[in-house]
């Protein structure tokens, strides 16, 4: 139970914190204005040669520092309502297939002494062809004890469950790319997520190996089967670009101001940044990153700009442009989110109420098989109580 005078007590005692850490945000930001200005003057060939003493610049331009006056990259449509901009983005994406995948767990509980895990991996297809000829599917997979591992010291008590979610989404793109080399039109897929995963640099070495493993053949099979891919991160707190700009300024913010943060306030809707190419320093895990391209796109009028990834050969083979207008497409039809991503998540997203079902599923099974099944005190008071 929250007691609301001590919370609104204790927020108080901490308001000359807040104060300070939102005043010193506004400085970063002016500060990294000023080097977001510099860098817009300054040529290619200028960047580069500030940055190639650095290992890890955060991020590197493309040849789209040279073409544009500004990081800002702007969208030239414009229209007077919505109903004028979902028109606009059905002809875009009329007959280019959309396709995403997305995945849900439910982790082994403490609370019995018998540990299983749920991965649910759910897909949806839209071929913007003919009405109602999507795809929407799920798979699902039980995880017995031996197939949950045990984590160390950084991890959680179960990460292969983790793990497994995040191979099958992989798996699932990998297979309808493969599927889908010879298509005319080529499809767009959609990831849910980053692909600089930085997220595991605390974990075991061989289960980060597994991880870039994925990733990497994700890449592969997109610049193999020429399926155009893009990782999209609805909010983002990368620092890829304002690292750069650091190094190009020598200017030194005290806090940690987000890509996202800094270009909130330059962009309009549907306005995209100028395409960088991933440079971020990982521990064992940045050999890769510089295959990765990202922008920052607008696409809602309040919330900062997403993160949008792809991989370099989309760049390289001036693609860019028809991808991210498919995507703005997407975003206008699911109202600021991508429409195939979301319709994804709620095919595979599991529940509080999902969980409870499954468990009740779940003791069933294990006394119609004669398995022993103990809850603990502390569990059978709660279930109590909440029944």
């Amino acid at each position: 139970m929250l007691f609301k005078p001590k919370v609104l007590a204790a927020l108080q005692a901490k308001r000359e914190r807040f104060i300070s850490t939102e005043h010193n945000f506004q400085n970063d930001i002016n500060l990294l204005k000023v080097s977001l200005e510099q860098f817009s003057s300054l040529s290619l060939k200028g960047v580069e040669k500030v940055l190639a003493p650095i290992e890890h610049s955060g991020a590197r331009p493309t040849a789209e520092l040279d073409q544009h006056k500004s990081i800002r990259v702007p969208f030239p449509a414009s229209w007077d309502n919505h109903r004028q901009a979902r028109t606009w983005a059905l002809n875009i994406l009329r007959g280019t297939p959309t396709f995403a995948a997305d995945g849900s767990q439910i982790t082994p509980s403490k609370d019995i002494s018998v540990p299983v895990g749920v991965v649910q991996v759910g897909w949806f297809e839209n071929p913007h062809s003919s009405p109602g000829s999507y795809v929407k599917d799920v798979e699902i997979e039980i995880l017995a004890s031996d197939e949950l591992g045990e984590g160390d010291a950084h991890e959680s008590a179960f990460p292969e469950i983790n793990l497994k979610r995040f191979v099958r989404e992989v798996e699932v793109l990998n297979t309808y790319m493969l599927a889908n080399r010879d298509s005319n039109p080529k499809p767009l897929c959609f990831f849910d997520g980053s692909f600089v995963i930085s997220f595991i640099q605390r974990m075991h070495p061989s289960r980060q190996q597994n991880y870039i493993n994925a990733v990497l053949e994700l890449l592969d099979t997109s610049r193999q089967t020429t399926v155009p891919l893009v990782a999209y991160v609805d909010t983002s707190y990368a620092r890829d670009l304002t690292t750069m700009l650091t190094h190009l300024s020598g200017l030194q913010p005290k806090g940690f101001v987000s890509d996202s943060a800094l270009l909130r306030s330059q962009m309009k809707w549907g306005d995209r940044s100028q395409v960088f190419i991933c440079d971020r320093y990982d521990e064992s895990l940045a050999d890769y990153y510089q295959d990765v391209c990202f922008v920052y796109l607008k696409v809602t009028a309040d919330n900062p700009p997403a993160r949008v990834e792809f991989p370099r050969w989309i760049f390289e083979s001036n693609q860019h442009k028809r991808v991210l207008d498919l995507v703005r497409a997407e975003c206008v039809v699911g109202t600021g989110y991508p429409y195939v991503l979301e319709t994804a998540d709620a095919i595979a997203v599991l529940t509080m109420q999902d969980r409870e079902r499954f468990y009740s599923l779940f003791q069933e099974f294990v006394e119609r098989e004669d398995i022993a099944l103990r809850w603990t005190r502390k569990a059978r008071s709660k279930r109590g109580r909440r029944t």
